[in-house]
């Protein structure tokens, strides 16, 4: 088949590799119709994950057709149109059955290695380095489903794949980090982020009753998106920005900041040299400035919510400014199982149609050049799905 392989920072190639098979009696075979780049691959492609090696395959937002099922394998037959959610669950650990789907104990086969790093290790994830299981990913013509009957939900005809494709991560990423801020009516929530995740950050934080929005980006056509909306939109360059965020708060700040960035995050403050530098010389993980803005521009009291992706250390923070604050804070890889059938629903109804996002649609071939104008920004990206 053809899967799209890592190869080192900046490199991603299509190529020919092994058809995946039944290796366990619960797994699932997929023919992949549809699959999307997220922008936490580009930390792969950007070389800030650890744990990758030359020829694994990447993506973990795909869905398709079953074309064939192990001997345990209940809930699935051939022929299903089905999402994968791109965390791997069990089902059956302490936290699957607590609802806490990415903590799943028992799906990274090399759980030891995040164990020292992070003192433990949650659910094994798709294409996404070996820290996480080393499983290959979704950017191919098939994948491998392991616990197939836990994770894919069926999708029913009437609803085109660029509809649900999004149900993988970041419509759940996105609503789940909604759902963190804890959203009362009339909250005003300011989402940093204008990408795929932030877009559906915004909608979910209006579908939980926010009064105000506020989205914050550089990218013209992401801000503008945003503003279709209904946010009022800020730009992170301004050097008036947190003035204007008071503005929009009446002097208290927000109710709840969203960091739908993460660690490669941009800015035009000297903080953002500073973390560039020691990101470049090995001596910071992470560029968290997202991160100290969300900190320092929140209500007191308030709950800072971080769908973004960190890997490792970060530095510089204003703990002082969170403690003095009694700022909380919620985040974490996302429980996407515990929200496909609800937002399949949402979809249904025609509350939302996720396919907004999408601005590139190329095949699978095209890869490569995909991740690029992704990565840099370019030809207006702001979304970009493979055909296989």
């Amino acid at each position: 088949m053809k899967a799209l392989c890592w190869y080192g920072r900046g490199d991603v190639r299509v190529e020919n590799v092994p058809d995946p098979g039944i290796i366990n009696p619960h797994d699932a075979i997929v023919r992949i119709t549809l699959t999307a780049i997220c922008g936490s691959d580009l930390h792969l492609y950007n070389g800030y994950i650890p744990g990758m090696q030359k020829g694994d395959i990447l993506g973990h937002e795909f869905m398709g057709e079953v074309i064939e099922v192990g001997p345990e394998v209940k809930r699935l037959k051939r022929g299903d149109r089905v999402v994968v959610p791109f965390t791997i669950c069990c089902g059956e650990c302490f936290y699957c059955k607590a609802d806490l789907w990415a903590l799943c104990d028992n799906t990274n086969p090399n759980a030891i290695i995040l164990r020292k790093m992070y003192g433990a290790s949650g659910a094994g994830l798709f294409g996404y380095s070996h820290l996480y299981g080393g499983y290959a990913g979704g950017q191919a013509q098939y994948a491998r489903v392991p616990h197939a009957d836990v994770g894919p939900i069926v999708i029913e005809d009437g609803l085109p794949d660029e509809q649900v494709l999004f149900l993988s991560d970041i419509f759940p990423t996105g609503y789940m980090a909604a759902e963190n801020c804890e959203i009362k009516r009339g909250d005003v929530i300011a989402v940093w982020g204008c990408g795929p995740v932030g877009q559906f950050a915004i909608r979910s934080a209006f579908m939980f009753g926010a009064e105000r929005v506020i989205g914050i980006d550089r990218i013209p056509e992401r801000l503008e998106m945003a503003r279709q909306a209904g946010a009022d939109i800020l730009d992170y360059a301004d050097s008036s920005l947190m003035e204007k965020i008071r503005e929009l708060t009446g002097g208290r700040g927000p109710d709840a900041c969203i960091d739908a960035v993460g660690m490669e995050a941009h800015g035009a403050t000297f903080d953002n040299v500073y973390d560039h530098a020691k990101q470049a010389l090995f001596l910071e993980t992470d560029r968290p400035g997202v991160l100290r803005r969300a900190i320092m521009a929140c209500r007191k009291g308030g709950i800072v919510s971080i769908p973004g992706v960190y890997g490792g250390f970060i530095d510089k923070m204003p703990m002082g400014a969170a403690f003095g604050k009694s700022l909380t804070f919620k985040m974490g890889q996302t429980n996407t199982p515990r929200y496909l059938r609800p937002l399949l629903e949402r979809i249904q109804k025609r509350e939302i149609d996720p396919a907004f996002v999408i601005s590139h649609r190329l095949p699978l071939e095209q890869a490569p050049y995909g991740y690029e104008v992704f990565a840099k920004k370019q030809d207006h990206c702001t979304k970009v799905v493979l055909k296989p």
